[in-house]
């Protein structure tokens, strides 16, 4: 018996949908990257998407829809959650006595229909549509679906909660009337129901903002802000108390900043939550950091990096002493790019220990210290106490003053590998950056020994990403090489449901890595500007940040449009 894929292949040759050519073109990218061929065939244009439905559906003996057609009632969504739909690429289209109608990408998904079975009592009538459509439709009507219950959880607050919210200001309640308002449920909920959603959406934060008439939630997703629907400015101090409750912070305190933690439980996995409370004129402004262990990846050989650089970065780690930083903005990634760095070296017969502001992931077999300000223990008393504990393998969190840049730098030269950061754009930079900390430029030459400095860049969409050819103009600007034979091609966004129509999906890191050469501590040493310590390092074989970002874009990793955002301020 012919298999499912042979049985579509069967069906596109006799129906003239597609030619032999076209056919062995779509198996060779299949063979090459993987991937389902009815996803090939409509990315590179081979089929249209109704015409293959039309064979999908003869395949698998089923009926065949167009779901973008349908208007689905939001009471037949509740019978199924969104990662449910997810995960199995389905949608419940509508109900009959105890039968449920399913749109499903895959109508043969044994597993798919038992648990949706199991999950609604009701019987199963699988029809098939296209995937990509039914990931529209999830996005559509599932956040239709969250914000109607938002709303509806908003409009629970009782009347009274309200009067008293409208009669006063936020710093006008007593401690226990915030107390007994943020325990109320449908302020629960709420909360609850936006972390959820959050999780959801792959949001590494979540910005809680009032406003003179509204209260402002913005997600931050691979990088981006994104306003989500207005809230009335009422909620404001609701809300607010509500976090400070389940952070363990001062709900009375609403003058000074407060800095928090909280964790909770999705899909039986834990997420960490990281609090910052922030005075401002309209009230105070809430910072979510989210830290989901398991969206982070602590491999670099996955990270991005790639050829010389990764090399070079493994060859220094392995080093027995000597200096590593890291450097770029906030949020670049630089935190992630070190762990990383500790993971491939942590042995047991390796002692390694960090200190950092804060502790972000706890990482098994790694002792790491919590610095407290406020209590004398900064960077850099935490330094002097971590010599004494006979460390190999030693990471600031980030080098923000002369004393503790004199001490790190004194490690990396009695025999420790010394792992931080430091807040510059390049990696020449950070040189310069030591030099003016008050570091002699001998001390520097002797300790360090690479400097990376990184960007995250969003990834395009696997799914709709297009591919085009850069025009002449563009190829000048960019000073890109001129081709012979052929035009550069590259690829660009387009929006799917699976995307949530932003056209990227994930980042991944762009990166250049300065190892220090002979020539380069030459130039170190008679403290050579920036510029000149970059065109040396260029002559030596480094990669910019710019041309390692143009390297992924021809990879079609990312869109030239995002790596000309990410390396603007560095070319």
């Amino acid at each position: 018996m012919p298999s499912l894929k042979e049985r579509i292949i069967q069906i596109l040759i006799e129906d003239n949908l597609i030619s032999q050519a076209g056919l062995a073109q779509a198996l060779l990218i299949q063979k090459e990257k993987g991937g389902s061929l009815s996803e090939i065939l409509v990315r590179a244009k081979l089929i249209d998407e109704d015409k293959l439905l039309i064979a999908m559906s003869k395949v698998f003996s089923k009926p065949s829809i167009d779901i973008s057609r349908f208007k689905i009632d939001l009471q037949i969504l509740r019978l199924i959650p969104a990662h449910t739909c997810r995960q199995y690429q389905i949608m419940p289209i509508s109900k009959f006595a105890n039968t449920l109608t399913l749109a499903m990408a895959d109508p043969l998904n044994i597993l798919a229909l038992d648990d949706v079975k199991t999950l609604t009592g009701y019987q199963i009538n699988p029809i098939i549509a296209d995937s990509r459509r039914i990931l529209q439709a999830i996005e559509h009507y599932y956040g239709q679906s969250a914000k109607s219950e938002i709303e509806d959880l908003i409009q629970g607050i009782s009347a009274d909660t309200i009067e008293l919210i409208q009669e006063k200001e936020e710093a006008e309640f007593s401690l226990d009337e915030l107390g007994r308002l943020s325990q109320e449920a449908p302020i629960v909920s709420f909360i609850n129901k936006t972390i959820e959603q959050a999780v959801q959406l792959r949001v590494s934060d979540i910005l809680i903002e009032p406003q003179d008439k509204r209260l402002c939630i913005r997600f931050r997703i691979d990088g981006m802000l994104r306003l989500q629907p207005d809230n009335p400015r009422t909620m404001s101090p609701l809300v607010i108390s509500r976090i400070k409750v389940i952070s363990g912070l001062d709900i009375a305190e609403h003058r000074l900043p407060q800095d928090g933690r909280f964790k909770m439980k999705f899909a039986e996995r834990e997420v960490d939550f990281r609090v910052s409370v922030l005075p401002t004129s309209f009230g105070e402004k809430v910072a979510i950091r989210i830290l989901d262990k398991t969206r982070i990846t602590l491999d670099i050989d996955k990270l991005g990096f790639e050829g010389r650089a990764l090399e070079d970065l493994k060859k220094c780690v392995f080093r027995p002493y000597g200096m590593i930083l890291a450097c770029g903005p906030t949020g670049a990634g630089k935190t992630t790019t070190l762990y990383s760095l500790l993971k491939l070296v942590d042995k047991p017969r390796i002692n390694i220990i960090t200190v950092e502001d804060p502790v972000e992931f706890q990482i098994p077999g790694v002792n790491q210290v919590n610095i407290q300000p406020e209590i004398g223990l900064t960077f850099a008393s935490s330094l002097r106490s971590i010599l004494r504990q006979d460390p190999n393998v030693i990471m600031v969190g980030e080098i923000r003053d002369a004393e503790t840049a004199d001490i790190a730098i004194k490690a990396a030269l009695t025999g420790h590998m010394v792992l931080s950061t430091v807040h510059t754009t390049s990696a020449s930079g950070a040189v310069v950056r030591l030099v003016n900390m008050g570091i002699e430029p001998f001390l520097i030459n002797s300790a360090l020994s690479c400097i990376v400095a990184q960007r995250l860049v969003r990834v395009l969409c696997p799914h709709c990403k297009e591919r085009y050819e850069l025009k002449a103009e563009i190829v000048e600007r960019l000073k890109l090489p001129p081709q012979k034979k052929a035009p550069y091609t590259f690829f660009r966004v387009k929006g799917c449901g699976r995307c949530f129509t932003t056209g990227y999906s994930g980042r991944v890191v762009a990166a250049e890595v300065l190892v220090i050469s002979p020539k380069i501590r030459e130039l170190i040493l008679h403290r050579a500007q920036e510029h000149t310590i970059k065109h040396t390092a260029r002559l030596e074989g480094m990669i910019t940040l710019r041309e390692d970002g143009i390297i992924k874009a021809k990879n079609g990793i990312t869109s030239l449009e995002e790596v000309v955002r990410v390396t603007a301020a560095d070319e």
